[in-house]
């Protein structure tokens, strides 16, 4: 709906009943009945209450424009202004501990008119920004209204609204498609309104430059913490609220704390039984765990006996495993990881690889002229471009700056990964820049050694991570529920303990996923740990499972002594650094191997590890018969031949000496001779 004058609606509701300006506060006589809606108009969300009577005076909307301090301007008289004071002493205005003082500014009207005489019997009508509105407090509630006012951020309170209940829900509904709105932990009838900044530029190491609360005091000792939660848009929501002007907030004690997160970022609420598609998992036995091993990296001369005469690699499902199993030996990687990344198909030859990076090159340099040939004037009139510029610039210079690749002052690498940033930014303009890409990018450039094919290995890798980076969070929020059903089905007690705790939405696992744990091994094991993700074995997200290993290898740690919610996140946050890839790598494939034998696997879990169990209950069919029937995606096939299949034959179980035969048939399949 919309209307010439106002631009598009997006909640009205009739039968508003506001204060009168000028009338005794607590007088039923004073109550005004009017419209009460929000709308867009020109880039801006406008919120404005009307009389509902024709004889209505538009004059005497307070008017919407800004001034030069970006104040909405409001009219009063000085008569006004003085009942006002008097009044606002012994009256539940005066509750507002936050707010010293209200300022009006006269509006200078096209007839001459200084000022807007305001008297009993005319309208109080008004007209804000969402911009500058900075909260909003209920100030009582009955059976059927609700009395609320809104504060704005120049200290002007306006007047009071009743509405019903339900109606303040809805609006309180609409607000938050703009803006957040998180309760006070001083008053928790205020509602502290949260604008999200938008801008890439925003950067998160600034923002925890000040003490807030007593666990973040506590993380900023670790260098790592300074990226726990600033590599996205949609985190800058985290931060923001915890430098919010509530001193509350800032004391809150550690048990408030997940509501607090949960108030702060409500596109990360989530409930295993309100999200569609995801059942409530019970109990399961899912059976023993293997213990499995890795083998040696792919050596150059597995790799070249691995491709026919032109370059064709001929078994790509046993290449992909034998990297699963040992990664690939650091002289192959700037070869093998454009092949894993897709920048190569697998099935190409070497002469149509060669024409392959000829064609992307080119394609690379003109977007990289693009922004190269930007004048100093367009970048004047393209903020988004010079947003975007300033933050590659900035993240560059702290980007790895301790590995002898990018060490240093001047350094050709720096200009290499800022330039590959930039030109990315023509290549996704929407998305443009994000605080986190620096990290992908700065390993892939490293083994490459080549800006074009960094580029588009890069670019490949953006496009599994994009969900990661968009404002929504979406993707973020869906990792952390399946992360928490994989939990849930390995260990439901370690899952109510974390609940318990106030912390069972698995926020501490945030930087984990963001950025693919870059920064919880070192730049060597990382190497290993993308490129055995980037195989696809042995199930659909295997990173979830990765953490699954991690948090259960943390498991005694975290419930032996007790630790509350301050203390986990404290405790996940220093793990930085002390992680072993191969044991957890290890870890995680058991974890795997032993959800794919699991008879009863949850339909939830398949479908997140993307793994088929046809679990028959025929009793008519022998074990061997029903275990048979767990199947892998396609994609996966070849590694459930190898593994999966050996496991369940002769339904081995948790026989020992049947685990040592099934043990020795994987090794051999897995490792070779």
């Amino acid at each position: 709906m919309a209307t010439p004058a106002t631009g598009k609606i997006v909640f009205e509701k009739d039968g508003v009943l506001v204060q009168s300006c000028c009338g005794r506060i607590d007088s039923l006589d004073n109550l005004i009945s009017g419209t009460l809606r929000v709308f867009e108009k020109d880039a801006d969300v406008i919120v404005e209450w009307r009389p509902l009577e024709d004889n209505f005076d538009a004059n005497n909307i307070p008017c919407a424009g800004k001034d030069s301090s970006s104040v909405v301007e409001w009219m009063q008289t000085s008569k006004e202004r003085a009942i006002h004071s008097t009044e606002h002493q012994n009256s539940y205005e005066a509750e507002w501990d936050m707010v010293n003082t209200v300022s009006f500014k006269k509006k200078h009207h096209a007839n001459g008119d200084s000022s807007c005489l305001l008297n009993s019997q005319s309208k109080c009508s008004f007209r804000f920004s969402l911009a500058d509105l900075a909260l909003i407090k209920k100030i009582k509630e009955d059976n059927l209204l609700t009395s609320v006012v809104f504060c704005l951020k120049d200290d002007a309170i306006l007047p009071t609204l009743q509405l019903p209940h339900d109606i303040i829900m809805l609006f309180n509904k609409c607000l938050e498609k703009y803006v957040l709105l998180c309760k006070s932990g001083k008053d928790r009838r205020i509602l502290l309104v949260k604008h999200p900044n938008k801008s890439p530029t925003h950067s998160f190491e600034n923002l925890i430059d000040e003490p807030t609360f007593g666990v973040i005091d506590d993380l900023k000792k670790d260098p790592y913490t300074a990226t726990m939660v600033g590599f996205s848009k949609v985190t800058n929501y985290i931060f923001d609220t915890l430098r919010g002007s509530d001193p509350a907030i800032q004391h809150r004690p550690p048990q408030e704390m997940a509501d607090f997160f949960s108030d702060t970022i409500p596109q990360l609420k989530m409930n295993q039984q309100e999200e569609p598609g995801f059942e409530v998992i019970t109990q399961i036995d899912v059976g023993h765990r293997l213990n499995v091993r890795r083998r040696e990296p792919v050596s150059q001369a597995e790799w070249v006996n691995s491709m026919d005469a032109e370059g064709r690699i001929l078994n790509v499902d046993h290449m992909k495993q034998i990297i699963f199993k040992g990664g690939v030996c650091h002289a192959l990687r700037k070869e093998v990881w454009k092949f894993l990344l897709n920048y190569f198909s697998w099935n190409s030859t070497k002469e149509e690889r060669l024409k392959l990076q000829k064609a992307k090159t080119d394609e690379y340099f003109r977007m990289k002229l693009q922004w190269k040939s930007v004048s100093v004037g367009q970048q004047d009139r393209n903020s988004r471009f010079r947003d975007y510029k300033s933050l590659i610039e900035k993240d560059v210079n702290r980007t790895d700056r301790t590995n002898t690749f990018y060490e240093g002052q001047d350094n050709p690498s720096l200009i290499l990964l800022h330039d590959i940033l930039m030109t990315y930014c023509m290549y996704d303009f929407d998305l443009g820049y994000v605080q986190g890409m620096s990290d992908l990018l700065s390993p892939i450039l490293y083994v490459m050694e080549n800006e074009v094919d960094a580029f588009w290995c890069f670019v490949s890798y953006m496009d599994q991570m994009h969900q990661n980076f968009e404002e929504q969070m979406q993707g973020l929020k869906i990792q952390l529920i399946q992360l928490s059903a994989l939990l849930r089905l390995l260990d439901s007690g370690f899952c109510s303990y974390l609940e318990s705790q106030d912390s069972g939405y698995l926020y501490f696992c945030f930087r984990w996923l963001l950025i693919r744990f870059k920064r919880e091994f070192s730049f060597k094991d990382i190497l290993r740990m993308w490129e055995v993700m980037w195989t696809g074995l042995p199930c659909k997200n295997f990173h979830l499972l990765i953490c699954c290993a991690i948090l259960e290898s943390e498991k005694p740690q975290i419930m032996d002594h007790n630790f509350g919610f301050n203390e986990i996140l404290k405790h996940i946050n220093e793990l930085s650094m002390k992680l072993d890839v191969d044991d957890v790598l290890c870890k995680a494939e058991a974890i795997c191997l032993q959800m794919m034998k699991c008879k009863e696997l949850p339909q939830t879990v398949c479908e997140v590890l993307a793994v088929n169990n046809h679990h028959n209950t025929t009793t008519d069919l022998d074990a061997s018969a029903k275990e048979s029937t767990i199947e892998r995606s396609s994609h996966n096939s070849a590694y459930q031949n190898d593994t999966v299949s050996q496991i369940s034959h002769n339904g081995t179980g948790s026989d020992p000496a049947a685990l040592k035969t099934t043990n020795s048939i994987n090794e051999h399949a897995m490792y070779g001779n």
